[in-house]
């Protein structure tokens, strides 16, 4: 494992408490996510200086930032962000970008199982195309546009940032 205890135990626990939450109540409470994240930019900065408080700030800005358009085109809660971010306050730049990026990963290998199992991939896959296509072109969307499937995506998250710890950036 390439992090080190003291990032991989809170995460850890950060993760399997959201994903609780998500799964029950498809939220992710802010009491949760914004101490984490001060907790893991406290912790960078304690052990590491300002070159701990920049990394652990990277970390955070970034995996918030990836997420944030899955947000304002409506394809994810606020409560997703928040938790990604949280994340990448712990595991700091340049960890937390192939946790964000895993997550996303996830979330898609995730998408495709929940299609499969709604019958409903076809319809998934032409409003992933619709997503593409708008982005790829620059047009934009008027409406948001989605697949039509909908899950926890703190599972995403939890997964990803897993995969991640054995993952040298």
């Amino acid at each position: 494992m390439n992090v080190p205890l003291w990032v991989a135990g809170p995460v850890v626990v950060l993760l399997a408490l959201a994903t609780r939450a998500d799964v029950r109540t498809r939220t992710i409470p802010n009491r949760l996510t914004f101490p984490a994240m001060l907790l893991g930019v406290a912790m960078h900065t304690a052990l590491n200086g300002t070159a701990g408080l920049g990394a652990s700030l990277a970390g955070l800005g970034l995996a918030g930032a990836v997420l944030m358009p899955g947000y304002l085109f409506r394809w994810m809660g606020a409560g997703d962000v928040k938790l990604m971010a949280a994340v990448g306050a712990w595991l700091a730049w340049p960890l937390a970008l192939v946790a964000v990026l895993a997550s996303l990963m996830m979330g898609g290998a995730i998408s495709l199982v929940v299609a499969m199992r709604r019958r409903m991939l076809r319809r998934a896959l032409l409003g992933a195309g619709l997503i593409a296509q708008s982005v790829i072109s620059g047009s934009g969307m008027s409406a948001p546009v989605t697949t039509g499937v909908r899950f926890p995506f703190a599972v995403a998250v939890f997964a990803g940032s897993i995969i991640s710890f054995w993952i040298r950036p």
